[in-house]
């Protein structure tokens, strides 16, 4: 017959279970959290305060920036605007200069791009993109339309 060998606890008996309430360790007093909250809300407060004072600097140079080259921008605008005119008008009397009694820049003798007492006028933008690609005329009637 087999003899069964029964697990026991040893000799002595097992070591004592400690289930007594272990508190957290505590880093800081609540005077030492209050201290630390206002000196961060502090430092929060001058950091914020500089920052403005810095992002109000930058905002009055580009507006300077923006100012100083504004005009530069409009007349590189009306020169490239003229040229686009003459290239126009140039190709206006290269495509027509086989018909007769055509004169070029006018629509029925009233002339299209100058009037007798305003000066220059502008074409609609279908004239002013006759001869150029579609997807120019297109592209700048989309930003139009979305603006």
């Amino acid at each position: 017959m087999v003899e069964i060998k029964q697990d026991l606890p040893p000799a002595g008996g097992y070591a004592a279970v400690n289930w007594t309430r272990v508190p957290a360790k505590k880093f800081f007093t609540g005077y030492q959290m209050i201290a630390g909250y206002l000196g961060l809300f502090a430092f929060g407060f001058w950091l914020t305060n500089r920052m403005h004072k810095v992002f109000r600097i930058r905002k009055v140079e580009n507006r300077s920036c923006y100012n100083a080259i504004f005009p530069l921008l409009l007349a590189e605008r009306d020169r490239e605007f003229l040229k686009q005119l003459s290239r126009n008008r140039d190709e206006e009397a290269k495509l027509m200069k086989n018909v007769e009694g055509w004169k070029v820049g006018q629509y029925y003798d009233l002339p299209i791009y100058e009037h007798p007492d305003r000066g220059l006028t502008s074409p609609i933008i279908s004239e002013f993109y006759a001869h150029a690609d579609p997807k120019y005329l297109w592209e700048r009637l989309n930003y139009a339309m979305n603006k």
